[in-house]
């Protein structure tokens, strides 16, 4: 079940913020074109455009606009017009735009936004002071009604791990999707788990062992309510970023399948890889090639379907910056 055994044909559906398409929607005319997303995203997700503050009306140029504290509550307003209110035109969107974001498997939003930023968002207080403490609207809502789905913004893409970390996901949850749970059965459940088990092992251990167990207790007559905890449980664990430490550690599990199967040059050094890798002097993809190169010449059933050697496209050289 590796993404590599997948067909490439079709792009996976990923929002995103309208301006970093190139779109010209910024409240000044511009755009904030990310040559990242058109460029490499764009080989392996269907990029679908939103633009919240375009759907409600505000044009383009428009008025500049912000989050402010008023009376305890949040209200989005223009800057140079605190008269111009726009929190529940900006709701109303968001309310409105259910059925566009459902069918898709990730998002990407433009960062500081009152109306897309994930987090840190400029709140200013009672005093005119701003807090970064906010999350633009239109995202708290998609937030809020799809809570699997994988989210980052754009600024965080520049960062390695985050950026790992976040396509990862998106093609974890479009498997589960499209594959798993149309024709949800215990043993799809079950089987879905132990593919994805390494992976999970590599983001939080003991959250792995609880997936496990969560799975296990799966029967026909309450499997709708599990594997709605276990897609919740190990979406929420795949949104912890993976360690060097844990990374290591199934790398030396992932090793002992071949304990019967190499002469002690080739254990030796397949061991010194990974301490390699562990002091940072390789990066991931080092060991991980080694390994497939072992299974290869001594392939094991269960390492072959794990998602763990292959999460994603080999193209998109993700584990080359870990």
């Amino acid at each position: 079940m590796s993404t590599e055994q997948q067909a490439a044909t079709d792009k996976i559906p990923v929002g995103v913020s309208s301006c970093l398409l190139g779109n010209e929607v910024r409240h000044n005319g511009g755009h904030k074109r990310d040559a990242y997303i058109t460029g490499t995203l764009s080989d392996y997700f269907e990029l679908r455009p939103f633009c919240p503050e375009v759907g409600i009306g505000l044009g383009v140029p428009r008025p500049t606009i912000r989050q402010v504290e008023r009376d305890g509550m949040l209200r989005v307003v223009g800057v140079k017009d605190p008269d111009l209110d726009v929190t529940e035109a900006l709701h109303n969107y968001t309310a409105a735009q259910a059925d566009a974001i459902a069918p898709l498997y990730g998002f990407i939003f433009k960062k500081d936004s009152p109306s897309c930023g994930m987090e840190r968002v400029k709140v200013y207080n009672s005093k005119g002071m701003p807090e970064n403490r906010g999350t633009g609207i239109f995202a708290a809502g998609i937030k809020a009604r799809f809570a699997n789905l994988p989210m980052e913004e754009e600024g965080r893409l520049g960062d390695a791990r985050l950026r790992e970390n976040f396509i990862q996901r998106v093609f974890i949850y479009h498997y589960w999707r499209t594959r798993v749970e149309p024709c949800l059965t215990v043993a799809a459940l079950t089987g879905f788990h132990a593919t994805i088990k390494l992976t999970l092992m590599s983001h939080d251990q003991n959250a792995a062992r609880q997936l496990g167990k969560l799975a296990a207790t799966a029967r026909p007559d309450n499997l709708g309510d599990v594997a709605s905890q276990y897609l919740g449980d190990a979406m929420t664990t795949l949104k912890k970023v993976a360690t060097t430490k844990n990374h290591v550690n199934v790398l030396q599990h992932i090793q002992g399948y071949l304990k019967t199967d190499l002469d002690s040059q080739d254990k030796a050094e397949l061991v010194e890889i990974i301490h390699q890798y562990l002091r940072g002097e390789v990066p991931l993809v080092v060991p991980i090639t080694l390994l497939k190169h072992h299974f290869r010449r001594n392939p094991d059933p269960y390492i072959e379907q794990s998602w763990y050697m292959s999460p994603y496209p080999a193209e998109l050289k993700l584990r080359n910056m870990l």
